[in-house]
């Protein structure tokens, strides 16, 4: 399956193979690919999703694992169209064909020329072509089932494409653009089109663009904020704390006597109090509102305008407007946004993503806690906390384009169509992506929670805590016990943050703190994705850097705080 990227491409993959999946790198390349298994009446096939890429002239490593892929004379392939942008689809369908290959094509996001009064005539494009041809709305799964069964029918009775055409790119980009106005029929006139047009315009110039994106991006944390807040205290907490963990503490305390073990379970960071509080109540209410926000924000397509808008902003630090996805993304979590600059177009646009996230962008679990923290005790100091993180963000950009040779080459950015979201796509979304952070998030969370518990109980966290006591209790200003809090955040980001929540602290020593959290270590899994992807040396760079400010940043607020407090 191949086509060009963001078409809804990995929806129809993902509706054929169902959950039988697995991902994996190709081999001497950093460029992901999904395979799964699937059935189509009595046929058994793998069925391989291409990285996405425009066209198959080899230039980037997407491209050089298409070609590699066509080339190993797969028994069919399935070549996805964008209705709305069929040229592209259309230069890319040609240099596919032009591989003499069995192929399906696939036209998809039909509904959105419907919606502008237009529709493809899909006879007159078969015709064209001499292949099978369906149209589709994979989101909806429209046309999935046709779909399959053109499939069956042309692994059954496989035919070559003819090519009858100069196989140029001039002539390629020729054929395209005629094709694309010729098979496009209109249906009915209606304003659609112009409507997003204007809105479109206003969203990607800076009047009125930035008031709104100010706007948006306000109501979004707003919504963030609003709706964590919310579930926290109005369904997870009275549940957590009101009805699951009496119960819990009184089973414990009923088969074990006190002593070490009914306080690892129960006691000051007792597993199965602070295992389910932390992760259920302080910050699952908040991934939840988060990813709400954040899917209807990927969905309508409004990131990739703000990256349009912020563009020249972004060329200050070494950037271009597209970064705006992976940095968008490191505030959901690390490891995807550092993954995800593979598609920018120079090493040096990747590291100085990677650092900006690495040093200032926190991940939604640590958000969450960050949230909770501050949000019931003083909002303005949490908008400072959020204002100081921005600010270095942007800093950190500044100084690693001065620091770092090389240039950053042009780039044209894809700006989809402008979409409502459909509220079942939304919803399934953040379902799934709960369930990865369950995985991913909860559960490493409650075992670093159960070796704290057993470091502290043990005295061994007492220690570490005597032993970093001048640097925590004398720069920092803040009491012994949030020592603890720097041996997790190692672990796992949001702890450096979360046990502050227990201690009877001042409101400057809970600025202090959430600074010290929010510019602390990356967590160990994200410090290994930075050694994997630039190598050991980025890894130990990163590691001291954020120490460093971690420690600075939070002791210059302390010292001067106690001057005035």
């Amino acid at each position: 399956m191949i086509g060009t990227p963001n078409i809804g491409k990995s929806a129809i993959f993902n509706k054929i193979t169902g959950l039988n999946v697995s991902v994996a790198n190709y081999v001497g390349t950093t460029v992901d690919f999904a395979k799964g298994n699937a059935v189509i009446k009595n046929i058994s096939f793998e069925l391989i999703d291409v990285p996405g890429t425009y066209t198959l002239d080899a230039t980037n490593d997407a491209e050089k694992v298409a070609v590699e892929m066509l080339d190993k004379k797969s028994d069919l392939v399935v070549c996805v169209i964008d209705a709305n942008n069929l040229e592209a689809g259309i230069y890319l369908l040609l240099q596919v064909l032009e591989k003499v290959l069995p192929t399906v094509v696939v036209i998809n996001r039909v509904d959105l020329l419907h919606e502008k009064g237009y529709d493809v005539d899909i006879d007159v494009f078969s015709q064209e072509f001499g292949v099978p041809i369906v149209t589709t709305v994979a989101v909806k799964g429209e046309g999935l089932e046709k779909l399959k069964e053109i499939i069956y029918k042309a692994i059954n009775d496989p035919k070559k494409p003819p090519v009858n055409w100069e196989k140029n790119k001039d002539a390629r980009w020729e054929k395209a653009e005629h094709l694309s106005k010729k098979l496009v029929v209109k249906k009915a006139d209606i304003d659609v089109e112009n409507f997003r047009k204007r809105l479109d315009e206003m969203l990607i110039k800076p009047w009125p663009g930035l008031p709104l994106a100010i706007l948006i991006l306000g109501v979004a944390f707003g919504l963030i904020i609003g709706i964590g807040m919310g579930l926290r205290q109005g369904v997870l907490l009275p549940l957590v704390r009101g009805m699951i963990i009496p119960e819990i503490i009184g089973l414990v305390e009923a088969i074990f006597p006190p002593g070490v073990i009914q306080n690892i379970l129960i006691g000051e960071y007792g597993f199965l109090i602070k295992g389910l509080e932390w992760p259920f109540t302080l910050v699952l209410p908040y991934v939840i509102s988060f990813y709400f926000v954040m899917s209807i924000l990927e969905d309508s397509g409004y990131l990739p305008r703000l990256g349009c808008l912020l563009d020249g902003l972004l060329h200050r630090v070494g950037l271009h407007g597209s970064s705006v996805i992976p940095i968008s993304l490191g505030y959901g979590c690390g490891i995807p946004a550092i993954l995800s600059t593979r598609t920018l177009g120079s090493f040096k646009e990747r590291w100085i993503v990677t650092v900006m996230v690495c040093v200032s962008v926190p991940c939604i679990s640590q958000t969450g806690a960050l949230i909770s923290l501050l949000a019931e005790r003083s909002v303005i100091v949490m908008f400072m906390v959020f204002l100081l993180a921005f600010v270095a963000m942007i800093t950190a950009g500044l100084v690693t384009n001065k620091l770092v040779k090389g240039s950053t080459p042009p780039v044209l950015m894809e700006i989809p169509e402008l979409l409502f979201p459909s509220a079942k796509v939304v919803l399934k979304k953040v379902w799934m992506r709960i369930k990865r952070f369950i995985n991913d998030g909860v559960l490493p969370m409650m075992t670093i929670i159960a070796i704290a518990a057993l470091l502290y109980e043990t005295g061994i966290m007492k220690i570490f805590g005597e032993f970093v006591s001048p640097l925590v209790t004398g720069w920092l200003n803040l009491p012994k016990e949030a020592a603890i809090p720097l041996i997790l955040g190692i672990l796992r980001r949001e702890l450096a943050v979360a046990p502050l929540i227990d201690m009877e602290l001042t409101t400057l020593q809970l600025f202090v703190g959430s600074i010290v959290g929010l510019f602390y270590v990356p967590c160990v899994a994200i410090i290994a994705i930075v050694a994997r992807e630039f190598g050991i040396l980025a890894s130990v760079k990163v590691l001291v850097l954020t120490m460093t400010l971690a420690f600075l940043i939070g002791g210059i607020f302390a010292q001067v705080g106690m001057m005035f407090f």
